[in-house]
Order: C-alpha cells, then sequence, then structure tokens
C-alpha cells in the first residue's frame, strides 16, 4: 500500500439482519483482536434484539428504519465508515476474524480488494457450491480473469476506491458480485486469498433459485456495462452462424435463398452494432470518469 499501514484506521463493517444468536460473539472476537479498528454494525431492522447486543457489546450501530436487504447495509457501512480501509464480513459467525490479517496483507502488497475465497468444502451444500461455480465460470469469461470465489462477502478494500462503485451495488444480496466485476473490469488489482468458512449460526436468509437468478442479472449488467463487446460479439456471432447454416441448408436444397437466413443476417450486425455503440458510451463514460477523478486529485 502506498501509505503506512500503522497509520491507516480499519472500519469492519458488519452487515446484520436478525443475527442476534451470532452478532455478540462475532464482535467480541472482533474488539479482541483488532481494538483499533472501528466495529461497525448497520442493523437492517432486524425484528429480534440484533441492535440491542450490537451495541451492548462495544459496537457503533446504524439501524434502518425498514428493511432495505444486504447490498444497501452495504452502501450505508461504507457511507459512514470512517476507516481508510474498509473490511466486510458476515455477522452469522462463518468469518473468522483471524482471516483478517490475511487480507490485510494482501492491501499492504498493492492490492485494491483482497476477497476471501472459501474453501470447496467450506460451501453449505452441493448445489450452492455448484451454483457459485457456474456464477465463477461465468464471471471469468465476461472479465478475463479466474474468478476462483464471486460472491464471498469476505473481503477488504480501499474506502475511497470502493465508493466510485457504490452507486453500482445492488440492494439485494449480489453486491459482492458487482464489486468484484466492477474492480476487476476497471483494471484495479484484485487478490483472492483461500478461507476457511464455518457452518454459519441461525437460519440463512439466501434463497438459492431467487438470489441465483439475481446474481445471473447481475453479472450480465455489469459485464453490459464494463466491456459490453463480450456479451454481444459473441451473440453476434451466434446469429450470423445460424443464418450462415440455414442459407448454405436451403440454397443446396433448393437454390434459393432463405428468408430466415436474412432475418438472422440482419440481427447479427444489428446485435454488434448496440454492441460497438455500448463499447464507445462506456470509454466515454470512464474519460468523463477518469478526467474528473484528476481534476479532484489537483483541487
Amino acid at each position: 500500500m502506498q501509505d503506512d499501514p500503522a497509520n491507516l484506521k480499519i472500519s469492519i463493517v458488519l452487515p446484520a439482519y436478525n443475527e442476534e444468536a451470532s452478532i455478540g460473539g462475532v464482535i467480541a472476537n472482533l474488539v479482541d483482536r483488532f481494538p483499533k479498528a472501528e466495529v461497525l454494525v448497520v442493523d437492517d431492522c432486524s425484528s429480534d434484539k440484533t441492535y440491542e447486543i450490537a451495541e451492548k457489546c462495544g459496537a457503533r450501530v446504524i439501524r434502518h428504519r425498514y428493511n432495505m436487504g444486504n447490498g444497501a447495509s452495504i452502501k450505508t457501512g461504507a457511507r459512514h465508515a470512517g476507516g481508510d480501509v474498509l473490511v466486510f464480513m458476515d455477522a452469522d459467525g462463518q468469518h473468522d476474524p483471524e482471516d483478517i490479517e490475511s487480507l490485510l496483507h494482501g492491501l499492504d502488497d498493492g492490492y485494491e480488494m483482497v476477497i476471501g475465497a472459501r474453501e470447496p468444502n467450506s460451501q453449505a451444500n452441493k448445489q450452492r457450491w455448484l451454483g457459485n461455480k457456474l456464477l465463477n465460470k461465468f464471471a471469468s469469461l465476461m472479465t478475463g480473469r479466474e474468478i476462483p470465489d464471486l460472491t464471498s462477502g469476505f473481503r477488504a478494500v480501499k474506502a475511497d476506491i470502493f465508493r466510485e462503485f457504490i452507486h453500482l451495488l445492488p440492494n439485494g444480496f449480489s453486491y459482492p458480485t458487482t464489486s468484484t466485476m466492477a474492480f476487476l473490469r476497471s483494471g484495479y488489482p484484485v487478490l483472492f486469498v483461500p478461507i476457511r468458512a464455518h457452518k454459519r449460526i441461525g437460519k440463512s436468509n439466501i434463497s438459492f433459485i431467487r438470489d441465483g437468478i439475481r446474481f445471473l442479472v447481475v453479472i450480465m449488467k455489469v459485464a453490459t456495462l464494463f466491456s459490453p463487446m463480450r456479451l454481444f460479439f459473441p451473440a453476434s456471432l451466434f446469429f450470423f452462424l445460424i443464418g450462415l447454416f440455414r442459407y448454405t441448408y436451403f440454397y443446396l436444397n433448393t437454390g434459393n435463398f432463405s428468408e430466415m437466413a436474412g432475418v438472422m443476417f440482419i440481427t447479427a450486425i444489428l446485435v454488434f452494432l448496440i454492441g460497438l455503440i455500448s463499447e464507445q458510451i462506456t470509454a466515454l463514460h470512464y474519460g468523463l470518469s477518469a478526467r474528473k477523478t484528476i481534476d479532484d486529485i489537483h483541487e
């Protein structure tokens, strides 16, 4: 890291919703290991005693007026945290505070985001492991970088850089997906370090089917936002090849041109042009963003 690590303030952000069974032990462990760090709990309007327990254990607690979602809690924590480095971790006991040191070492080595990648046998069940594996493969294709764990919520990041993307984060459980791909597609160095996740305390709020579909939608949204041609070019090529196959088959059998092949060729051209325009808009957007960042630095 460019700054002296000893002078950096660390904020540990815990999004929490009905975590009274685990929140006390997690905070106590964090306060014991990192007495100088800010422990910030964002209570997403829990119906149990999460707020009271977190406050009693010495954490700084911010409470939503109504349930807004895990991603909204992350955004609230990022906005209110006073640290130069943000550490996000679950409040359900899955993440070991001891692993925070490994994440911080990665930042010291020059990475802008360090993610705790769960070992395969750390997954809650085979269905979730398979779903995460498919998401990891798809995200790796979109970003051009091997991603071992796209959905891990255990990560450390430079606060100022993370806030650049805060407007992109959804309010649901897919904030890890969005932030990871945003960093990778923007050229920020990201490191994955292996961690061992424990069995969560209490009941999970994640639905495999519902949130799995949301993750895929978010990946496609972020991919089109940061690298549109990675989606549009394969789609254009797909329609072109279908049209070529249809034309060849129809011409060899009838000697005429296939109208359906013409439709496929036109579709291929339109999809390609949409991707090309999207790519130019993305480049323009980042050109303006980079200029604004430079102006802010000079000011």
